[in-house]
């Protein structure tokens, strides 16, 4: 004796309906510009931790899609690749 049961429409959790196209995300948010921009224009103090684990501070001038300007009291202005950098905090001022 054979008895068929199809399970799929017995299971609560199964979608029978045709999936949705998922679309990639987008590349960018431009959330990075946003940020870096507000930074500029505040001239908020940073420190900016290198890939090699050196950390540098003061606070950005400028900035473009590969690089960025840290502006430095007493020391000499950097740019910074962007590939350089981990990872930027700002500093409590």
């Amino acid at each position: 004796m054979s008895c068929s049961v199809d399970y799929s429409k017995l299971m609560p959790f199964s979608d029978s309906s045709p999936q949705k196209l998922k679309h990639a995300p987008p590349e960018t948010t431009n959330e990075e510009a946003a940020h870096l921009k507000l930074l500029v224009e505040k001239k908020k103090p940073v420190s900016i931790k290198l890939v090699d684990g050196e950390v540098v501070s003061g606070w950005i001038e400028y900035y473009d899609r590969n690089m960025l300007r840290l502006t430095r009291e007493g020391k000499p202005n950097l740019f910074i690749f962007k590939h350089q950098i981990a990872y930027v905090a700002e500093e409590n001022s």
